[in-house]
């Protein structure tokens, strides 16, 4: 079923969710948590996913049309009134209960605006700079979910959102590429001597390994400096957010294992590892 026709039917958008979830290198809703939470994450992630769909698989002369489409449905549910589209009304409920801002959610919509318009990052911190709207909103709804959104903990939720954004773009060159795009900062690819050419090969050739490691190790320190908000957080908060950072630390370790090939078979995490790093996670001060 295609992007546009899921945005309308209900039952197969709420399928597509659940089973992408499970896809992912961090536990979106673990069973661990209560049910309203996990209701509350899913709606999140329906967005999150949708508005990625969108900008990834729709056509692309339908895309920037999709989008907008979105965003007017979200300006209903701000304005109190019914919006139209599934996935909004499963989030209106979220964002009534949780009472949370709408500028996190534009931000989502903006990022897939510029992927469209921009396809290649000069520097690290241009890239960093795209992750403040593709992935750091994603971290403030999720503490706004848990009602524990303060100017301290929304600093470190960026770092830890930022370095599971770069994590992904490492394992999803290849796929990035064929859609057109390269996350991969343009001055490391031209310092460790890589061509466009060195992205389309059936395994990863040593100088673009040299690339994804070094970009690996960026995030990997990010990650350990996002680590502290566990620390900060109590309760399901903390359970939630040592999930995700501990899928972070254990596709770094599965990226670091696979030799950092990520043109031959994309390092997933495994879930021995996922699950010995949530416990060493929560357990840190």
């Amino acid at each position: 079923m295609s992007v546009s026709e899921r945005l309308w039917n209900e039952t197969e958008e709420r399928r597509t969710r659940i089973e992408l979830q499970r896809r992912e290198n961090f536990p979106v809703a673990t069973r661990l948590l209560p049910a309203r939470h996990r209701e509350h994450l899913l709606n999140v992630y329906g967005y999150a996913r949708l508005v990625d769909d969108i900008g990834d698989e729709a056509p692309p002369g339908e895309r920037a049309e999709l989008l907008d489409l979105v965003e007017r449905d979200l300006d209903r549910v701000y304005a109190s009134k019914a919006p139209e589209l599934p996935v909004l009304r499963d989030l209106a409920r979220t964002i009534a209960a949780c009472r949370i801002p709408a500028e996190p959610f534009r931000r989502l919509l903006e990022a897939n605006r510029r992927d469209q318009e921009v396809t290649r990052y000069a520097t690290f911190d241009d890239l960093v700079g795209y992750c403040a709207y593709s992935a750091d909103p994603v971290g403030h709804i999720v503490l706004h979910v848990f009602g524990a959104a303060t100017e301290d903990r929304l600093l470190l939720s960026d770092k830890v959102c930022t370095a599971l954004q770069i994590i992904e773009h490492c394992q999803d060159v290849g796929e990035d590429h064929r859609n057109g795009r390269i996350y991969l900062p343009g001055d490391d690819l031209k310092r460790f001597g890589c061509t466009e050419d060195d992205l389309t090969a059936k395994t990863t050739p040593t100088r673009l390994r040299g690339v994804v490691a070094l970009q690996a190790k960026r995030a990997g320190a990010l990650l350990d400096e996002g680590a502290a908000l566990t620390g900060r957080l109590q309760g399901f908060a903390r359970v939630a957010v040592a999930g995700y950072i501990a899928g972070g630390l254990a596709t770094l370790a599965a990226l670091d294992r696979g030799g950092h090939d990520v043109l031959g078979s994309p390092p997933r995490p495994r879930k021995t590892r996922l699950l010995a790093e949530w416990s060493r996670t929560l357990g840190r001060r």
